[in-house]
């Protein structure tokens, strides 16, 4: 990844968002930028005209934290945005070490893993990566999943489904918001492992094969992905909401721990307990979940 270009195409970007009014500058008849000036910025962040034009073309390394925050409030960056900006000034630092992220290839979940996943019995519970493999899950998530287990490759992954696959439009009927979502999750995990070999192919082969990911890639939106609800639609069991909870697990760095559940009494409930039971006749007792 070229650390510069996507400090300069992530800070000119997160300016042209940024209206006068939004931090109380006149806008003016004569504006020639979307959204706020250099030198706008500069004056909001307390730096000089010429250090933030320096920074924004990509010259980050060696800024204080107390300069990256003044610059993330000038921006009015989120917590995604700003975590998101601290990752490529590290990056950019000479002395920053790659994270430790273990290979796709090589990781195989623990069997006290595999135990705890198969003790949630409600609902999905997965592990994915940074790249959105799924490596790990119990018996529903098997189920919930399958048309992505079904599509050629190892692992399966999340991000190919949704914009490789001509079936993901179905299975997420809000298919513009997961799109959006599953971007955001590559750019963030991009900024914060920006030597990660496998991230990177990924990212190179949706560009080449997708034209609406790579038109979002280009936006440099960044999120955390943590809580809320997703409505789905089920090839076997219809359309479910359902909530879901992503855990970062302490013991592997760069792997969420997903849950999913429906709202006791719900009509996605009733249909939960309809794909258990589609699972257990269709892949039998508590096996391993991922195709190898």
């Amino acid at each position: 990844m070229d650390n510069r270009a996507e400090v300069r195409e992530f800070l000119t970007s997160r300016r042209a968002k940024v209206t006068p009014d939004e931090v109380g500058l006149p806008a003016g008849s004569n504006r020639r930028v979307q959204g706020l000036r250099r030198s706008e910025v500069a004056a909001l962040a307390g730096v000089s005209v010429e250090y933030y034009t320096k920074l924004e073309r990509g010259g980050i390394s060696g800024a204080s934290p107390e300069v990256l925050s003044a610059l993330a409030r000038a921006l009015r960056l989120d917590d995604a945005e700003r975590a998101h900006l601290f990752d490529l000034a590290h990056a950019a630092s000479p002395v920053a070490r790659p994270p430790r992220r273990r290979s796709h290839r090589s990781w195989t979940p623990h069997p006290s893993l595999q135990w705890a996943l198969d003790a949630v019995t409600a609902g999905p519970a997965f592990v994915r990566n940074g790249r959105m493999d799924l490596l790990a899950g119990n018996l529903l998530a098997r189920a919930f999943y399958s048309p992505v287990y079904e599509m050629p490759g190892t692992p399966p992954n999340l991000a190919k489904f949704v914009f490789l696959d001509e079936r993901a439009p179905d299975f997420h009927p809000d298919w513009e918001a997961f799109a959006e979502v599953t971007v955001a999750i590559l750019r963030t995990e991009a900024g914060r492992d920006p030597h990660n070999k496998d991230l990177h192919d990924l990212i190179g082969e949706l560009s080449t094969r997708s034209t609406d990911f790579r038109r979002r890639w280009g936006q440099h939106d960044v999120r955390h992905h943590g809580t809320g609800f997703k409505t789905f639609r089920h090839p076997v069991v219809g359309e479910m909401t359902l909530a879901f909870e992503g855990l970062e697990m302490a013991a592997e760095p760069g792997l969420t721990l997903t849950i999913y559940s429906a709202e006791p009494g719900s009509p996605s409930a009733e249909r939960m307990q309809v794909l258990s039971s589609w699972a257990a006749s269709e892949y039998g007792s508590v096996t391993s979940r991922v195709r190898r």
